[in-house]
């Protein structure tokens, strides 16, 4: 075989194919400068093509007969046993962890509670990777449903891990129920979200205002996330009163929520919720301001909301709208 040493270097993957048709079309490739010359490619880039070739187990170096091409399917084989014999082996090893882990657990287990420790009534965790840990732990034991309850105090990423789960269980024949706020409607990503989740048979349902984001596993173990201004952060709770408690608590709010059956955007269809909330807290003399970060929306938004409801009430003023909407009965109470 004619070789002129050229050193091999990046080429495209279209070179690759047109090399490998080549050499699988003329039944091997015996000189560089033939096949570059046929395929009108400089002899570099043949070289590189070959070169990835051979390490893909493409192409056989048979010596004086030159590269001869090998069935895909029998290079992929030859690509893939010493994955799968690597995984056999990480499988084993995660398996002789687990048993070796098994023996430890049941000492440890029969000893009492300790503070901070995952069989304490409380386990409270700080960091992004200790949080989802925690979700992930409660999530795996979790076999007939879940509930969440998604408020402004977690960021985006934790709002992820939390979906991500619900979609896992979901696959698994779980239950699932999701309360949030009717912010989620207006936002497109979250709609997306959310849309995957009730195709796969969540049930959704949205409301102005939650006062804390919980998921329950199985009304026996609940995770409760911290505040998103601050570091991530959440408590594991497997005290039994407090588990009832936010199971009262996420079932008043399911009663009172709006079921989300679409995924056109806006608040169309809690409009009247929506008003309804704002008049309570025009009536209790809040700012925009306020009335922004208590539902969770941006100030542009709640003052556009904020003038519908005084154009629809007539008003000249907050003081008065709060007093009209009272004597319309838009504030409960009122």
């Amino acid at each position: 075989m004619s070789v002129t040493v050229l050193r091999p270097t990046p080429v495209g993957e279209d070179r690759i194919f047109d090399v490998y048709r080549y050499a699988a079309t003329a039944g091997g490739i015996t000189s560089i400068e033939r096949a570059a010359e046929d395929l009108t490619m400089p002899p570099h880039e043949v070289l590189a093509a070959i070169d990835h070739l051979l390490n893909s187990r493409l192409l056989r170096d048979r010596g004086p007969e030159g590269m001869q091409p090998v069935d895909p399917q029998v290079a992929a084989a030859a690509l893939i046993s010493p994955m799968e014999r690597e995984i056999y082996q990480r499988r084993e090893e995660i398996a002789q962890i687990q048993e070796r882990i098994e023996v430890f657990q049941r000492d440890y287990a029969s000893g009492p509670p300790r503070p901070g420790s995952a069989l304490a009534p409380v386990n409270h965790v700080v960091g992004a990777m200790e949080v989802r840990g925690s979700l992930k732990l409660a999530g795996d034991s979790c076999h007939e449903d879940v509930l969440v309850m998604q408020s402004h105090r977690i960021d985006g990423d934790e709002f992820d891990d939390i979906l991500r789960i619900c979609g896992t269980l979901l696959s698994r024949g779980v239950t699932v129920r999701i309360a949030c706020l009717h912010r989620s409607r207006a936002d497109l990503t979250t709609r997306m979200k959310m849309k995957g989740l009730m195709e796969a048979g969540a049930e959704v349902r949205t409301l102005s205002h939650l006062p804390r984001a919980a998921v329950v596993f199985d009304r026996s173990v609940a995770v409760l996330l911290g505040c998103a201004d601050e570091q991530a952060s959440a408590s594991r709770i497997q005290d039994g009163d407090v588990v009832r408690f936010l199971l009262d608590l996420f079932d008043h709010l399911w009663d009172g929520a709006t079921p989300l059956v679409g995924f056109d955007s806006g608040y169309a269809d809690v409009a009247d919720d929506l008003m309804q909330t704002i008049a309570g807290l025009m009536a209790k003399g809040f700012t925009d301001e306020v009335i922004a970060r208590k539902l969770s929306m941006s100030v542009r938004t709640a003052r556009r909301h904020i003038a519908t409801l005084m154009r629809e009430l007539d008003a000249v003023s907050r003081f008065q709208a709060g007093v009209l909407a009272a004597r319309r009965s838009l504030v409960h109470g009122g």
